[in-house]
């Protein structure tokens, strides 16, 4: 084989490589692994079992299908996504995925895990799955995201209802311990993203986007997560009134949210840039935390 070939063979290897990290890119990899956290979640602290086979389906139905959102959130919002620091490099913007294909790839990707779902597992299951997906593009993404600083209050909704697609999964049903896990995921979405967007005010005035900090200003954008901070740490002690958890995950809850609370505070106090992300990168784990006590509780028992 000739030095030509040989170069010629890793050109096109690191191609192929390069475009299918950017597809991967475009499902949003670290915001679907914490959704499919949350739903697997939703699955293991349901009543009920599932073959482990139908577990790793209904797993990779949500990420598929969260995923797949994602790339559709992408394709629409590629013009403002060019002016945003954060995310020009994206793939479509970047222009290394053309438009079209991205959307083509979206839509195919949220097809497939919705009716996978239906047939595999159950239809109500599927229902919530089609339904997330659908708000996160039409209501969050093309109506909201837009025309309102409360488009995450709203929009969060989309990403809050893995919990109830892994509970009925194995259940087929609705209850009100799903709920309560979907309005922890609710309620704690406006401050994680709004403490983001304290420190990243000035793009999204650039591209347009009226987030909360842009259009009412940091001052009550401080006053908000607080007070969304306040109501989120009370109703993470629910599950434990319910059943869904016990003493172990009451006690995790109070530890990090007593942590979170005053990070809240922290914001409000000093007002720096520092505070904000300070409180956007504990409200990660906090989330995560909060969601492996649930679920290590409930193995262990």
């Amino acid at each position: 084989m000739t030095v030509e070939t040989t170069g010629a063979a890793q050109r096109i290897a690191e191609s192929t490589t390069a475009r299918a990290s950017d597809y991967m890119a475009l499902l949003k990899p670290r915001v679907m692994s914490l959704v499919v956290f949350t739903g697997f979640a939703g699955m293991v602290v349901a009543p009920g079992t599932l073959h482990p086979l139908l577990t790793i389906v209904a797993v990779l139905c949500i990420a598929i299908s969260a995923g797949a959102a994602g790339a559709i959130n992408m394709w629409y919002e590629r013009d403002i996504d060019a002016l945003m620091e954060r995310t020009r490099n994206r793939p479509i913007p970047a222009g290394r995925i053309a438009p079209n294909k991205a959307l083509a790839f979206g839509i195919t990707l949220n097809i497939l895990p919705v009716l996978t779902m239906g047939l595999l597992l159950n239809w109500v299951a599927a229902a919530l799955l089609a339904a997330a997906a659908g708000f996160y593009i039409f209501v969050y993404t093309i109506w909201l995201k837009r025309r309102t600083p409360q488009n995450i209050v709203i929009g969060g909704a989309a990403g809050a209802v893995p919990p109830m697609i892994g509970w009925a999964a194995v259940t087929g049903s609705i209850t009100l311990d799903s709920i309560v896990l979907f309005l922890i995921i609710f309620m704690w979405t406006p401050p994680h993203f709004w403490a983001l967007a304290l420190y990243r005010e000035g793009d999204y005035a650039k591209a347009g986007v009226p987030m909360l900090p842009v259009v009412a200003g940091p001052a009550e954008t401080r006053r908000q997560i607080l007070i969304y901070t306040a109501l989120l740490v009370p109703l993470t002690f629910v599950p434990v009134f319910l059943g869904t958890a016990g003493l172990v995950y009451g006690a995790v809850a109070a530890i990090v949210g007593a942590y979170l609370a005053w990070l809240a505070v922290q914001i409000m106090r000093t007002k720096t840039d520092r505070a904000s992300k300070r409180m956007f990168g504990f409200s990660i784990l906090y989330l995560f935390v909060l969601f492996a006590a649930l679920i290590a509780e409930n193995v262990a028992t």
